[in-house]
């Protein structure tokens, strides 16, 4: 198998896609070295991976120089997750701390250069492109890759960080041979997530019974909510088959209104409240979703999971394993917050 016995390090593996990430690189035989500053991920994901000694924990941050050139050193191929990173009210809300991204990109990928690593992943995002192109959601639109390239338009400084990393990668492959695949999330959901995504955010307001129900934006949103086993598998098949700083889409391409995932969460949790829209908070583009063609063709992927069996799912985890004063009590803040 491509993986039995390759020696891995994915950076924010302690994270809610990076934790998933890890045990689908375990059970597959690959030796995976984890670094997570634990700022959103948490340890408890991989307590028995790393009990069973199939993992190997860093608790250091990528910003350290000295540590990355540790983590990489002996590394075959490096999935890289970590970054500066929230929902919608964060990428918003707190530019400067997104621009560090630019600069923990640049030491991790200099410091595989020097070691000698083989490939990089590259977990990059749907925010790289241009806004102008997402603005009316009555548009049929699919995203493909070569909508990405001037006049560029990221959204914020997150997406302009991603969008920095993507070419960086592009030139390490053409300049100096280092293989590398950026895979373009779209959206994910899933166990795990955090409440400054929509989806989780959504689910924990049924669950703390929040009257009236807020849901940011109009409601006429588009979005292709993507489950995290399903970009967990097109991340890794990318790890296998891309090695030229190919940039391809990850996502599903459902077309769903916000406002439509709202009323199922409300339906699915009898949770009979009112709708309040907010369009005075945060909102990002109108019309995202992901044309996922490019995956097919390269890596024989597309998405499994439809996204109200992935919703019905994940609300089952959440209000099986949440506290609801708890949730209540921090709600406000985790909205914004990482």
């Amino acid at each position: 198998m491509f993986w039995d016995g390759r020696r891995v390090l994915v950076t924010g593996g302690a994270s809610f896609i990076g934790s998933h990430l890890t045990e689908a690189l375990v059970k597959r035989g690959a030796a995976v070295r984890v670094i997570d500053n634990l700022s959103t991920g948490r340890l408890e994901y991989l307590d028995e991976c790393i009990r069973g000694g199939t993992v190997e924990f860093m608790q250091a941050d990528l910003l350290n120089a000295s540590a990355v050139d540790e983590a990489v050193r002996g590394v075959d191929t490096v999935f890289h997750l970590a970054a500066d990173h929230g929902g919608r009210g964060y990428v918003d809300l707190h530019q400067a701390a997104c621009a560090s991204n630019l600069t923990l990109d640049g030491i991790l990928f200099l410091a595989c250069k020097n070691a000698g690593a083989e490939k990089i992943v590259y977990a990059s995002s749907g925010c790289v492109y241009p806004n102008l192109l997402q603005q009316d959601p009555r548009e049929l639109l699919y995203l493909t890759e070569d909508m990405v390239g001037p006049p560029y338009d990221a959204d914020n400084m997150y997406g302009w960080a991603k969008l920095m990393g993507e070419l960086t990668l592009r030139a390490y492959a053409r300049d100096w041979g280092l293989k590398s695949a950026s895979c373009r999330y779209f959206t994910v959901y899933g166990e795990r997530g955090k409440e400054d995504h929509a989806v989780i955010a959504m689910i924990a307001r049924a669950f703390v019974r929040q009257e009236p129900f807020e849901v940011w934006g109009t409601g006429e949103q588009i979005r292709n909510w993507t489950y995290v086993g399903d970009i967990v598998e097109g991340t890794i098949l990318a790890g296998e088959k891309i090695d030229d700083g190919t940039a391809i889409n990850l996502g599903t391409m459902e077309r769903t209104r916000v406002i439509d995932a709202a009323r199922e969460v409300l339906r699915y949790t009898e949770h009979p409240a009112e709708i309040r829209l907010r369009p005075d908070m945060p909102t990002g583009p109108i019309n995202r979703v992901a044309d996922n063609s490019l995956a097919k063709r390269l890596l024989d992927w597309e998405p499994k999971m439809k996204f109200m069996d992935g919703l019905h799912r994940t609300i089952d985890w959440y209000f099986a394993t949440k506290d609801r004063s708890e949730v209540k009590e921090r709600l406000p803040l985790a909205l914004v917050e990482r």
